[in-house]
Parts: structure tokens; sequence; C-alpha cells
């Protein structure tokens, strides 16, 4: 049996070991990585948030000039309409005055052909100056010729006072109808500027006092199921919310006007009755199945009245 005390001459102690120390990271590496985290998320935020607010605005934009195109198409029609009615009035004019002018040119052959006779009719009695009855044959020509002549003289005055007469009216009638279409314009001009887009600025414009503002409440019903507002009768066809657009139906007198695809705020104008009055729709807002906004009616007819004077 082996003895357990050391042996001679070795040592009574247990070796002892060293740990081996891992290396350490230094406390702003960990640091450093946070903040580039914070920082790229910061950047991803700001360029997304930047994106968004740019579509939003190329959005607004395209809205914005499909409003403008909508206005332009909507006064072009008007003043096509117009200027019908002017070309219409001013082509008449242009006949009556081409009628007159022919009819003068008609005398004037006629004149001539009478001078062309007289001088004839003188031959003929030169050549007859030997026979008895030639003085009674030169009072005979003398007086017919002087009879034919007074009466183209008096024909040719009559035509020519017409045709400056004819003139003078075309050339009112176009100066009427050239300040008619100003007033026209600008009629359309200031109802399209003075317009409401809310109750406020609604009750501001009814406190001026100029025309009649009817409040519009129209919600969809069945096809051909009109509602009246003031004078006339409003059907809603259609609604896009997201949009902000609508279908109508307007009634005026015993005709129906349908307008399609209609932006809020938009001034929607037509002209009613025989007298041309220019009735103004807006709406301010678009619901599903419904739509709230006013109708403007002018309140003096006759001075309101945009039919061109005629003569």
């Amino acid at each position: 049996m082996s003895s357990l005390r050391p042996k001679e001459g070795g040592s009574g102690e247990q070796p002892q070991y060293t740990p081996v120390r891992k290396p350490v990271l230094p406390l702003w590496i960990p640091i450093v990585l946070i903040a580039l985290v914070v920082a790229l998320a910061g950047i991803t935020y700001a360029q997304f948030s930047a994106k968004s607010a740019l579509e939003k605005r190329v959005n607004d934009l395209e809205a914005k000039l499909q409003e403008n195109v909508t206005k332009l198409e909507t006064s072009n029609t008007a003043l096509a309409s117009d200027i019908d009615v002017v070309t219409k009035k001013v082509g008449v004019t242009d006949r009556d005055l081409a009628n007159a002018r022919a009819f003068a040119e008609k005398l004037r052959v006629e004149h001539e052909k009478s001078l062309e006779a007289q001088k004839q009719l003188a031959s003929t009695v030169e050549k007859k100056a030997d026979s008895a009855d030639v003085a009674a044959a030169r009072a005979e020509a003398a007086s017919k010729v002087a009879e034919v002549q007074k009466e183209s003289e008096t024909k040719i005055s009559s035509v020519s006072g017409d045709v400056k007469t004819v003139a003078t009216d075309l050339a009112a009638t176009r100066q009427d109808l050239a300040t008619s279409k100003r007033d026209i314009q600008d009629v359309r001009t200031t109802l399209s500027a003075e317009i409401a887009k809310n109750s406020s600025e609604l009750a501001t414009l009814r406190q001026k006092g100029e025309r009649n503002y009817f409040d519009i409440d129209l919600k969809k019903g069945k096809k051909n199921e009109m509602q009246r507002v003031g004078d006339i009768r409003l059907e809603l066809r259609e609604t896009d919310t997201k949009k902000k657009r609508y279908d109508i139906v307007i009634q005026v007198d015993d005709s129906k006007l349908e307008k399609k695809d209609r932006l809020i705020n938009e001034p929607l104008q037509f002209l009613v009755g025989a007298d041309q009055q220019r009735y103004e729709i807006v709406v301010n807002k678009v619901e599903k199945d419904r739509i709230v906004g006013y109708l403007s009616t002018p309140k003096n007819k006759a001075l309101s009245a945009e039919r061109p004077a005629t003569r």
C-alpha cells in the first residue's frame, strides 16, 4: 500500500492556475451602432414622409388641373352658344344687304338699256329728217326718253336710300350684338367670381341682395323623379364621394339638361325662359346619393335678360 504522504524532496502545495481574461469590447462601439440604426430609421421615415407629401401634392394638382379644364370647357360651351346667336343675326342682315345691292344693279342695267334705246331712237329720227313728221317724232321720242329717264332715276334713288338704311341697320345691329356679347361675358365672369363655398359665404351673398338664392339638398331617388328648387326641377343621378363629383339633370321650361361629372364648388350656369335669364347652381358638398348647395337666380328679370335686341 502506497503512502499518501508526499515524497521526500517534493513540495506539498497544489499548483495554481491563472484564469484567462476574455477580450471586452469598448463601450463606445455599441453606442455608435445604436446611433447608426436610429439615424437610418430617421432617414427612412423622412423619405417616406416626403414621398407621401409629394404624392398628395401631385394628386391635389391633378384635381385642380381637372377642375380648371372643366371650367374652361363650360365657359367655351356657353361662349359658342352666344357666338351662334350673333352669327345668325349678322347672316340675316348681310343677306338683306346683298339682295338690295342686286336689285340696284338690275335697275342700273335697265337704265343703261333705256339710254341705248334713246340713242337708237335719235338715230332713227335723224334718218327721217326729210319726212314731214320729223318734229312730231322728235317730240314724242323726247317725251318718252324723259319719262323713262325720270322713272329710272326715281327707282335708283329709292334703292340707294334702302341700301344705306340696310347698311346703317347692319352696323347698329353688329354694335348691339358686340355690346350684348360683352355684357353676357361680364355677367358670366361676375357669377363665377362670386360663388359661396360654405354657409357663411352664402349668407354674405344673400346680404348683398343682388340675386335670389335657394338652398339645394338633393337626394338620389327613382329615375326621372324630379325635385322642385325655385322655379326649376332637379334630379340627382350619380355621386362620387372620392372624387367629389356628381351627375345631375335640370328641367328648364319644357326641356331637360343633363350635366355629368361636375366638381364641387364648380359654377354650373344655364339660360332660362324666353328672355334668357342666367341661372347658376353651385354644389358645396357631395355625399353618397346626396348633394348640398344652392341655386342663384336674377332678381330683376327685365334688366338681366340676355336675349340680343332685334331691330
